[in-house]
């Protein structure tokens, strides 16, 4: 869904405004040479390029219509800061460019103005399932984008607001230097400030009803070189305007009630189940009497049956299409298929919700009611006393009402679950005046699992043999349910390969089996023959074999300190259990220590020993929690040593007397 969030806006930086504007110069206006005569802050050397200047002043009519005036500097410093250099304005058919005029200047002082028609229109290309969208740009390729290069850009783009608010970001990957934003309303109405990742800062009070912030030497977000990193969107600091006037037919108060009351009455009359759905969600529950089993055969039909497209023209963007036509047309977009979940439970007596949400973790911020995220799935309401074991990714509301979230997009996760990218997130339930943030729950390690098998056998040249069992659960799972249900034979091999190609040297993979692909509620077990040539090596009389043959789960740590919150994905459980048989002749001389540390967060235990002639492995890695504050990471890099350290241990065999 490509209408909730501020992702098209954070590609170009267009965050900025200033005064009246200066169309029509045939050289470099004097705010962009202003802006490029500034004295730089000492800046590392990985920094591609600054902004010099970022300044935006959004005007609001009585109507409750605006008008966003821009102005952007930015300067290259290095050969990859060119991508920056690239002026684009996004538009639909609700909104209209007036003017556009960029500038620039090369790293030799050589001036440059581009004309109206080397600015050119274009439609992003119908990708990531996008079937039919109205979002349009207008971009420029100005020359001199090299590294001592500037160029700037000056925009006016007239906006009909969905939603009276206004989102300020006013941090972004790259350093800005200074930045401003000024805000005018009409006679007689207000406005609140909602902020993320940054302290509330007041407005100056312009007069004529206009107020103004400014920035100065706002430090980029590199997280290029930073492991396990959270999104840039997640870090990124922002600021939520929210106003209200007479008149205004979408005032808001800065709340998430108030954004929960606004979006309620845009989708409403589009979810009224159709007597086709109802005929529909009647079928699919007959004989079911328990609400779990009834709710799944449901959330099923929507999330296999109902293809992922997505139409957006205009409010379309945020306003889910009509049941009755997804219904029909069997497909739609993110909101479209939450939609028509709580179309086809309604039709069944069973009362769910919408709820917005963002893609990445820790984009929607509890303290700043927004509309910023990009994404929409559902919570299903838990009649009260009802209780199961099924029922894992549970909130409980300020209400007291349970609500059972799910999201009918994600195809390869078992209903009762939700995916690992959005636990532990903020999003806004949408039940009217009861609309409230609430945060997704983070699934037990048991919900998302490998679990390894294998009997192998040892030659005396080293040579090794057998056969592996594998079975996955959750989100463990998705990518090899993807491959195993939409992708040919050749290409499951070939990853099979890959795959194996990471632990083993001059290996080969045959006999691949695969069950339960398509069937989310049982594990998918893939079983196939190995062998590896010189898989172990010999050093004179002994051989040295390494006891955990496949899998890895080392961590990328470094050294640095760490400033940003440590990501680790998802919670989960890995078991593996391999037998080894070894050559006639041979006896250990020699096992690796076992292992067993918990820093709370996870846990991670081994032990090899003998069992008759076989040489035994097993191992569990647990990881308990997604995320984890900067202070933690020692307690990470100490873990991923006692992993690493795990996965190359090697046992010593010699030949028995």
């Amino acid at each position: 869904m490509v209408g909730f969030g501020l992702r098209l806006a954070g590609l170009v930086s267009v965050v900025a405004m200033a005064a009246g504007p200066a169309w029509g110069a045939d050289h470099v206006p004097d705010w962009v040479k202003e802006a490029a005569a500034q004295t730089l802050p000492h800046y590392s050397e990985s920094t591609r390029a600054v902004v010099l200047l970022d300044d935006r002043t959004y005007t609001v009519d009585a109507k409750g219509q605006a008008v966003e005036h821009v102005r952007h500097v930015v300067k290259i410093l290095r050969p990859q800061g060119r991508e920056y250099a690239y002026p684009i304005v996004w538009f639909d058919k609700d909104s209209k460019v007036l003017s556009m005029h960029v500038w620039s200047i090369d790293p030799s002082g050589h001036e440059y103005a581009m004309k109206d028609n080397e600015i050119v229109e274009f439609s992003p290309p119908g990708d990531g399932g996008v079937l039919y969208s109205d979002e349009k740009a207008k971009v420029a390729e100005p020359p001199g984008r090299d590294p001592g290069g500037i160029v700037a850009y000056e925009y006016e783009e007239r906006e009909r607001p969905y939603l009276a608010e206004t989102t300020w970001p006013f941090q972004g990957s790259i350093p800005h230097v200074k930045e401003n934003f000024t805000l005018v309303l009409p006679q007689g109405f207000s406005y609140t400030t909602t902020w993320s990742n940054h302290e509330k800062i007041d407005g100056a009070d312009m007069e004529n009803h206009s107020y103004r912030w400014e920035m100065n030497n706002v430090p980029g977000i590199d997280l290029e070189n930073v492991p396990m990193h959270p999104s840039t969107d997640s870090l990124t600091a922002r600021m939520t305007v929210h106003y209200s006037g007479p008149g205004l037919a979408e005032p808001q108060d800065g709340t998430w009630q108030g954004i929960g009351l606004w979006y309620d009455q845009l989708a409403k009359d589009r979810l009224t189940p159709s007597p086709e759905i109802i005929t529909k969600a009647t079928e699919l529950t007959a004989g079911k009497t328990d609400f779990y089993d009834k709710a799944e055969a449901i959330a099923t039909f929507v999330q296999k049956q109902i293809r992922y497209f997505v139409i957006e023209m205009g409010v379309g963007g945020y306003q889910p299409h009509a049941v009755g036509d997804i219904f029909k047309g069997r497909y739609g977009d993110c909101k479209d298929k939450a939609a028509l979940l709580s179309a086809m439970l309604a039709g069944v007596g069973i009362h769910s919700a919408l709820v917005m949400v963002d893609t990445e973790r820790g984009v929607v911020d509890p303290r700043d009611p927004s509309i910023v995220g990009d994404h929409m799935i559902g919570a299903i309401e838990i009649p009260a006393g009802y209780d199961s074991p099924k029922l894992h990714s549970v909130v409980t509301t300020k209400t007291g009402k349970r609500y059972l979230i799910f999201d009918p997009t994600w195809e390869m996760i078992p209903f009762g679950q939700v995916e690992d990218n959005l636990q532990g997130s903020y999003a806004l339930l949408i039940e009217g005046s009861n609309s409230d943030i609430i945060q997704i729950p983070i699934m037990s390690p048991e919900l998302n699992t490998i679990a390894r098998t294998a009997s192998f056998q040892l030659a005396a040249d080293g040579s090794l043999k057998g056969t592996v069992v594998d079975k996955r659960q959750g989100d463990l799972a998705e990518r090899r349910r993807y491959l195993f249900t939409r992708e040919d034979a050749k290409k499951q091999q070939e990853y099979m390969d890959r795959t194996l190609a990471h632990d083993l040297m001059a290996a080969s993979l045959t006999g691949l089996k695969v069950e339960n692909a398509d069937d989310l509620r049982k594990d998918l077990t893939t079983s196939f023959d190995v062998q590896s040539a010189h898989y172990a090596s010999a050093t004179g009389p002994l051989l040295m074999v390494r006891p955990r043959v496949l899998g890895t789960y080392t961590m990328d740590v470094d050294s640095k300190p760490r400033k940003v919150d440590i990501d680790l994905e998802s919670t989960m459980k890995a078991t593996d259990e391999y037998d080894i048989a070894l050559p006639e002749g041979y006896v250990v001389d020699e096992l690796p220590d076992p292992v067993k540390e918990d820093f709370g967060f996870a846990a991670y235990e081994s032990k090899t020993e003998m069992r008759g002639n076989l040489l035994h492995y097993s191992r569990t890695f647990t990881l308990r929690q997604v995320t984890l504050p900067a202070d933690k990471y020692a307690d990470v890099r100490k873990l991923a040593s006692v992993i690493a350290a795990d996965e190359d241990s090697r046992a010593v065999l010699k030949r028995g007397k």
